[in-house]
């Protein structure tokens, strides 16, 4: 891992400096420059990611993290590090270095990322012995253990480790922590430190293995975060220590934001007895479910794993079912479903919106742009108009320590016929077209 440019950018400071415009003068007249004439402003890439909101950008930054593109600190700010990235990204897959990823591009960016973060088992965890939260390469450190002071991960073979403390002393200051840190355990030689009055950085090299140490320090307590690694891992940890970096959050403020006394989803009719598919996120910790013009629905089965669930409604006539007859989960897809009703002001309209899949091998693959809130559970068709999946919109694992909006992911057509049949759900007879299909789905927790 280059760690210096890695802890560097934690310290980036962008300082605009303005000057007054003199007039120039002649002979003691000031003399007016000519105007240039008008032009047509040129959009460039800067501006197109200005334009973007702000989590799109921590998830571009975070996805080119993971590729090993960036290393700068994922915070969705726009800046020349962050096109560079995304110019290198665009010659490594042979194309044209324009700094804006089409939807082509930024669907394999996305699936690239989405398999490097599953290879490591990234996932965001609260730790209980220091209350705080990180991003945690849970396959990479499977071993855990606790004790008064912190918790500590580590590899099977001890080529990784990743260390969690925590300290509380009157008078400790970042620059006591630093120094501690610096010369304990003896022999680390440092590449770069920074020592701010609420942080610091410190990496380099422990023996023959890398560390990258970050502290955080708030009314006289403290937070550490120690990472120690083989350099024959340093290929796959780099990534990962920018990620856990960005993802650090010493003192979380509070937990995931609760979810909604009431939120809507989507469900597609697969037969006219009244079964419906949505998304396990739709139906979850749910009191009572509705199903729109319909009435209560019963949630009769759910496959956790590929985030599909299955509701039943009762004595509803003249229901419209889709066919599941398989279409191509790749390229442009028309996505039909409804959106939250906040959304369109209090309407029930059945909406199309296009996105593109990220190809990648990867089992659910993404869908770039998100949908609107609403649209989880929604049918994908592909240029043919076939079904090619189930709409799904699940908790992203953008390395920031804010909770991030929801990623969009397509469960296959195939997962979804699967999903039926183990369930003994017989397919419609005949077939109606997906707006017709779609329904929307009513969560009520309260």
């Amino acid at each position: 891992m280059r760690a210096m440019p890695i802890a560097a950018a934690l310290m980036i400071v962008t300082t605009a400096i303005s000057a007054e415009a003199q007039p120039a003068a002649t002979h003691g007249r000031a003399v007016t420059k000519p105007q240039p004439s008008a032009r047509p402003a040129v959009q460039t890439p800067a501006d197109t990611a200005s334009a973007m909101a702000q989590a799109e950008r921590q998830a571009l930054q975070s996805d080119l993290a993971w590729t090993g593109h960036y290393n700068g600190l994922i915070n969705g700010e726009v800046s020349d590090r962050l096109i560079a990235a995304i110019k290198t990204f665009q010659r490594d897959q042979g194309g044209k270095q324009t700094g804006v990823l089409n939807p082509q591009e930024r669907g394999a960016l996305t699936a690239a990322a989405r398999k490097m973060r599953s290879n490591a088992g990234w996932k965001i965890v609260t730790d209980a012995a220091t209350g705080a939260r990180l991003g945690l390469p849970a396959r990479l450190v499977p071993q855990q253990s606790s004790d008064g002071d912190g918790t500590t991960w580590s590899s099977a073979t001890g080529t990784i480790r990743i260390r969690l403390t925590r300290r509380k002393d009157a008078g400790l200051t970042t620059a006591k922590l630093a120094e501690s840190e610096r010369k304990e355990p003896a022999g680390r030689k440092l590449d770069y430190s920074t020592v701010k009055p609420d942080f610091f950085v410190l990496s380099g090299m422990q023996g023959l293995k890398k560390f990258y140490v970050r502290g955080q320090l708030r009314d006289s307590e403290a937070r550490i975060l120690t990472i120690l690694y083989d350099q024959a891992t340093e290929g796959t940890m780099e990534p990962v220590v920018i990620a856990m970096s960005s993802a650090f959050d010493p003192f979380p403020a509070d937990g995931p934001p609760p979810r909604k006394t009431v939120e809507y989803g989507t469900g597609v009719i697969v037969n006219s007895d009244g079964t419906i598919v949505t998304g396990t996120d739709v139906t979850d910790e749910c009191k009572s479910i509705v199903v729109a013009g319909h009435g209560n629905a019963d949630k009769i089965a759910s496959d956790k794993d590929h985030g599909i669930a299955l509701l039943r409604i009762y004595g509803a006539h003249g229901l419209k079912p889709i066919a599941l007859d398989g279409g191509s989960a790749r390229g442009s897809l028309d996505l039909v479903g409804i959106i939250d009703p906040q959304n369109q002001g209090g309407g029930s309209a059945v909406s199309r919106v296009k996105a593109s899949v990220a190809q990648g091998g990867d089992s659910e693959p993404a869908l770039s742009p998100a949908p609107p809130p609403g649209f989880s559970g929604s049918a994908a068709l592909d240029a043919n108009g076939k079904f090619a999946g189930l709409v799904l919109l699940k908790p992203a694992t953008v390395a920031v320590p804010s909770t991030p909006t929801a990623q969009a992911v397509l469960a296959p057509a195939e997962t979804v016929r699967a999903f039926l049949k183990a369930n003994k759900v017989t397919l419609a007879s005949e077939p109606s077209d997906a707006k017709a299909a779609v329904v929307r789905v009513i969560c009520v927790r309260k």
